[in-house]
């Protein structure tokens, strides 16, 4: 299990990279830095021309191989231990790992479709959606690997896991439709101030998209504040309540985020953050609800190692192992 773990979080953190980096491309406007060209740009992988735009668009499309390759890896090193307890069969990584191959497939194809399609919002945030999906796929692997705090979950939390649940569905609407607003014509500055739309910019679906999304946010935010007290008071097992808490506070930086780059006409910079801190507070509200999940128990004989005070020796039914 500890080979699928370490491949897992390498493979989560190169998807953190990779989406985080995507927003870096769509800020600078880099989209199109190899023109409608896909999967090459201008016809080399490996470009004489060194233009800026071109350097970040290749560079993103460098990461999304290297992401692919490691999520390969994973599914291989699945597929050779599936025989093992929690990686073959229902519930284990095989499974998981399977699906992330999958739509790190389509995420690519989309890529593909975006460029052709010179930008299109709607293939963008498509595109984007499918990207939380797979990080959402890779967190769930890691968790059933034994990652995240996995081992310390002595069982399914019901009430945590109904939470966990709509705080997926928030924080993906909230995404969906921060991605929305940054690239339909007119809604990043159709409400400006905060929290009130002080000023109105562009009316219609500009300014309906953008205020939903703050809606979205807001309601997030409030729910959040009732997990993490309820988590507390009841005593949940420490991987859920650092979990729970840690999504509070990355809601709250949001929060402080998304105020400063509205007051601050949008600087770049602070995009690029706010797409960040979105995507960090998405693999951790989904760890929160994998962990509630009980997405891996453990066995006997691994509860006796935790909670062994030496962690170096167990006893088993047959005696005393090393």
């Amino acid at each position: 299990m500890r080979t699928l773990k370490g491949l897992g979080l390498f493979a989560l953190f190169l998807g953190f990279a990779q989406v985080v980096f995507g927003a870096i491309v769509r800020i600078t406007g880099s989209g199109m830095g190899c023109g409608d060209h896909w999967p090459d740009c201008y016809g080399s992988f490996t470009p004489a021309h060194n233009g800026p735009n071109l350097l970040v668009e290749i560079s993103h499309r460098y990461g999304a191989a290297a992401l692919s390759i490691a999520i390969a890896a994973l599914f291989v090193a699945a597929w050779l231990k599936r025989r093992e307890p929690g990686v073959g069969g229902p519930g284990g990584v095989l499974r998981a790992s399977l699906l992330a191959i999958v739509l790190v497939v389509v995420a690519a194809l989309f890529g593909a479709v975006t460029v052709k399609l010179a930008l299109e919002p709607w293939v963008v945030v498509t595109h984007l959606a499918i990207a939380m999906s797979l990080l959402a796929v890779l967190v769930v692997a890691v968790v059933r690997a034994g990652g995240l705090g996995a081992f310390a979950i002595p069982e399914r939390s019901e009430r945590t896991l109904r939470a966990g649940r709509a705080a997926v569905g928030l924080t993906f609407l909230a995404l969906v439709l921060g991605a929305l607003t940054a690239n339909t014509p007119g809604a990043p500055l159709a409400c400006q101030g905060f929290p009130w739309c002080s000023v109105i910019g562009e009316r219609g679906s500009p300014l309906v998209i953008h205020v939903w999304h703050r809606i979205m946010a807001l309601l997030l935010f409030g729910h959040l504040i009732g997990v993490a007290i309820a988590v507390r008071k009841r005593a949940e097992s420490r991987p859920i309540r650092i979990a729970a808490w840690t999504a509070l506070s990355l809601v709250v930086v949001q929060v402080v985020v998304a105020a400063a780059m509205v007051e601050m006409n949008l600087p770049a910079p602070l995009r690029s953050v706010h797409q960040a801190v979105g995507t960090a507070l998405w693999i951790t509200v989904v760890t929160l609800t994998a962990l509630a999940n009980g997405e891996r128990f453990m066995t006997d004989i691994e509860r006796i190692v935790y909670e062994s005070p030496s962690r170096g020796e167990y006893a088993t039914p047959e005696g005393v192992a090393t």
